[in-house]
């Protein structure tokens, strides 16, 4: 093969993400070209509702994948927290390389941190998982919605329209963006997304050829976390929208997986562990997702489906 294309969202940090993959395949296999074909996704298109209110699954992959079934794409680039569990019949998500930080950053212009923001500040995310795990932390926050790409919610922020901002660590790493005042909020305390930091490739699963030449990409640690975490959240039936976060850690052949799911206000957390060999990963955090399901994680699930339906 002598020229591979790459299906990647057009934001700053979808491009990075594709750009740093297009380097490494072009430096491992020599004469090879790889091109990128921008596509924008339904997330990428309604930018003026919050997430969970757009409703169904896989808002920022569906697009691209369509792209790979009809051949325009040989593989996608993907953040692996906006990977649906359930993939189109034919693609295959094998390709995990080495995570970026999972953890999330709080960003100010003004404060130290969450701890050093003033009673009732304005705090802008996207998510109802930070959402949630703000509200048990710090109740008297005010939250606000906060869409568009990286750059866009960081100008936001220093322009003014919020106290403070949460975002992906891993995303400031990448883009090397940073605010005047930063503090990483990160476990125990504070619990990522799914998967968040790690990258996604997929592809066609009958196309050996182009499956051969990923595989020095794939980072078998970030792999077992990843199918840990995203086991736990298929057990639960959940998308990348929910207040549910998962965190896993390796410790030799075993993995520790952490999962929490909450009420969007933060009432009625519960946290749960488990853990076993890393070649169970994905059947740990299905079997993590079971134990918590029992807990009352399923009536917690419906009221946020129910009410970001409304």
């Amino acid at each position: 093969m002598k020229q591979l294309v790459i299906a990647t969202r057009g934001s700053a940090l979808a491009l990075w993400q594709a750009n740093h993959i297009k380097d490494r395949l072009e430096a491992e296999h020599p004469g090879l070209s790889v091109e990128l074909l921008k596509i924008k996704t339904k997330g990428d298109k309604i930018l003026d509702v919050p997430l969970a209110k757009v409703g169904g699954k896989g808002l920022f992959v569906k697009e691209i994948e369509e792209a790979l079934l009809d051949g325009r794409a040989h593989i996608a680039v993907h953040s692996m927290k906006d990977v649906p569990t359930e993939l189109p019949e034919g693609l295959e998500v094998g390709i995990i390389p080495e995570r970026e930080a999972p953890t999330d950053s709080l960003l100010s212009v003004h404060y130290d941190g969450l701890k050093g923001l003033p009673e009732g500040a304005v705090v802008g995310t996207s998510s109802l998982r930070r959402q949630s795990q703000l509200a048990t932390l710090r109740p008297d926050l005010k939250i606000e919605s906060l869409r568009g790409n990286l750059d866009t919610r960081v100008n936001k922020l220093l322009n003014g329209d919020f106290d403070a901002i949460v975002v992906a660590t891993a995303g400031l790493n990448r883009l090397e963006i940073s605010a005047p005042k930063q503090e990483i909020l990160g476990p125990p305390d504070f619990l990522p997304a799914v998967a968040q930091g790690a990258l996604g490739i997929e592809y066609n699963k009958d196309n050996t050829e182009v499956i051969e030449m990923l595989q020095f990409l794939d980072h078998t640690p970030s792999k077992h976390q990843v199918m840990a975490e995203r086991g736990f959240l298929t057990g639960l039936d959940g998308g990348c929208q929910v207040p549910i976060a998962a965190w896993s850690q390796l410790d030799g052949d075993m993995v520790r997986l952490t999962g929490f799911v909450a009420d969007v206000d933060g009432s009625n957390p519960i946290r749960m562990m488990a853990e076993g060999k890393v070649e169970n990963a994905w059947d740990i955090g299905m079997i993590l997702a079971g134990k918590v399901l029992e807990q009352g994680a399923k009536e917690i699930l419906d009221r946020v489906y129910a009410r970001e339906s409304a």
